[in-house]
């Protein structure tokens, strides 16, 4: 679908990280903290594990199932029938949410400041972002669809709890199964650094309309140290070599 992105580039030492000895990132340093002692989860994150981008419920053991809809289990098998050909990603649409995180050829990037967390995505599509709310503001009652959606965050037992809504109803949860979402998806995220090179996603998935009950994943995450993110462009615009006409 994309050429990996293994090779970031610059590799310019990034300020404040602890370093061993021989003068490499110490990546199981102590989580640090913000000014106002919250954890920080600024940095470069790649998911450990891809097998999260193509199925979401992967850790699921031999004989359970996610909790759908009996249409959202057909359209699996829709999905499965047209070889994928309908997935967003080939036609060079965002990933959406929580897939743009669980991809490991492209890392994204956590700005965060005292009210907002700003998340900068390679993808796989064009450069996204997300906007992460702390300032106390609830959710919006009426959202414009969009594919991330909107999102707000408060700190919860040492984690910051994402609460997001608002999305449309084309977006694929991840890529082999393409479980589908509707507008009435919401995205429950926990993000915990656990130390300093190592963070924990926790997802809940909670759409009444395509499952029957709210359903969980929980996905690993390393730090990238001394690099940036690159730019990333989607120029699939003739694609019938790809998907036919």
């Amino acid at each position: 679908m994309a050429a990996p992105a293994f090779a970031q580039w610059l590799g310019y030492p990034t300020a404040g990280i602890p370093r061993t000895a021989d003068g490499k990132p110490n990546l199981s340093a102590p989580a640090p903290k913000t000014a106002d002692g919250k954890p920080d989860l600024s940095g470069i994150w790649l998911v450990d594990d891809r097998k999260y981008f193509f199925d979401l419920a992967a850790d699921y053991k031999p004989g359970e199932e996610v909790p759908m809809q009996p249409w959202a289990k057909a359209l699996i098998q829709q999905h499965v029938d047209r070889l994928h050909k309908d997935d967003p990603l080939a036609l060079c649409l965002p990933p959406g949410v929580p897939r743009v995180n669980t991809n490991e050829n492209f890392p994204f990037k956590i700005v965060q400041l005292p009210q907002l967390v700003i998340m900068l995505y390679e993808t796989s599509t064009n450069s996204a972002f997300r906007q992460i709310f702390t300032d106390g503001r609830p959710l919006p009652v009426d959202p414009q669809p969009t594919w991330l959606g909107y999102s707000v965050g408060a700190w919860e037992n040492g984690a910051l709890k994402v609460d997001t809504i608002g999305f449309n109803d084309r977006g694929w949860l991840d890529t082999d199964k393409g479980h589908p979402q509707t507008n009435a998806l919401h995205v429950i995220e926990r993000f915990r650094r656990l130390d300093f090179g190592h963070l924990e996603l926790g997802i809940t998935i909670d759409d009444p309309k395509a499952y029957t009950k709210p359903w969980d994943s929980k996905v690993r995450l390393h730090l990238l140290p001394d690099t940036e993110i690159l730019e990333s462009v989607c120029e699939n615009s003739k694609i019938e070599h790809m998907l036919g006409k």
